[in-house]
């Protein structure tokens, strides 16, 4: 009842506003995107997406403005957030963090300013320097390959990982992946790097494996950008003793290959879309324009991709 009555007051407070200033209009949504620059793929994704979400909704809504900035480091975009905050004069920020740790003050700060933050994907390391949190399933991201992998190779093999950049989604996913290989004490992670979700890094790190590593059954290199870096270490190499190498994320090159089994290493892969990106800022903007709050965690399943059902994963216009 108390809500109620309360709801009447503001309404009354807010048509005696009107009624005495006719010109008044609701404050203006501008919204910052902060993003890593298109280093890679999936990068390469998520600054498209970020891109189409301001033309489509910067079209569909007047009272809204979207800028979006890309940084190719922690520190420049710790930057970038101080000049949105202080330049755009923003009241909402969809961030996608170039790093977990070095990221979390910076944007604490703009939080404390007022500001309305959703965080993407790479979640920082004190939740409550964010109002919301979208991403797809890291864990499942982990488990999906390392529970494919105990299958096919019979619970017992030599395996090496590629992680990403040191985030908590890459903590998420290799933890779900070390979880899964407890169940099977004849599989071996020989090792797991970080590659950066670069095909570069990969490369180098895999030749590192190959050179240390005389028996290898499988790779896990979670990105298929370092896929790819990993398969050309193999060829570059002649190295036949790696059976399966398992990427993710549904690159449009590596679903290509799936679908048409031109690589016998490429069995399967997991989904995660760089499109999340666009879900998050239209959310986002949309909520903000209603003065309303997200749900504080919004989770977009990953599944397993096979041959079997690559065709729906399979998007040829995409940058990635």
């Amino acid at each position: 009842m108390k809500t109620i009555t309360r709801r009447l007051a503001l309404t009354a407070v807010a048509l005696a506003a009107l009624a005495s200033a006719p010109s008044f209009a609701a404050e203006k949504v501008v919204l910052g995107v902060a993003i890593p620059a298109a280093t890679h793929g999936f990068t390469g994704g998520i600054v498209f997406w970020a891109n189409q979400a301001k033309k489509d909704l910067e079209k569909a809504h007047p009272d809204l403005q979207v800028i979006v900035k890309t940084a190719s480091g922690a520190p420049e975009q710790a930057n970038q957030l101080q000049d949105l905050q202080t330049v755009n004069k923003i009241n909402a920020l969809v961030i996608f963090p170039f790093e977990s740790a070095s990221l979390t003050k910076p944007v604490a700060q703009v939080k404390g300013k007022g500001v309305y933050v959703t965080v993407v994907d790479r979640g920082l390391t004190d939740t409550s320097a964010q109002d919301a949190y979208i991403s797809g399933d890291n864990t499942a991201f982990g488990k999906i390959p390392a529970e494919y992998l105990a299958k096919t190779m019979g619970g017992k093999g030599n395996l090496v990982a590629m992680r990403g950049i040191a985030t908590t989604l890459d903590n998420e996913r290799m933890d779900a992946f070390n979880s899964v290989l407890k169940a099977h004490p004849d599989m071996k992670l020989l090792d797991a790097k970080y590659a950066n979700w670069n095909r570069d890094d990969a490369f180098k790190v895999m030749q590192d494996y190959l050179t240390r590593f005389k028996q290898i059954d499988a790779v896990w290199a979670a990105d298929d950008d370092m896929a790819v870096g990993v398969l050309k270490a193999i060829d570059q190499a002649k190295r036949i003793d790696i059976k399966i190498v398992f990427g993710g994320a549904g690159a449009k090159g590596m679903i290509k290959t799936l679908m048409d089994g031109k690589d016998p290493r490429i069995q399967a892969n997991v989904s995660y879309s760089p499109k999340f990106i666009y879900d998050a800022i239209k959310l986002t903007a949309e909520a903000r324009l209603k003065g309303e709050k997200l749900p504080a965690t919004y989770i977009i399943p990953s599944v397993l991709i096979t041959k079997d059902n690559a065709a729906q994963f399979y998007f040829p216009d995409s940058p990635f």
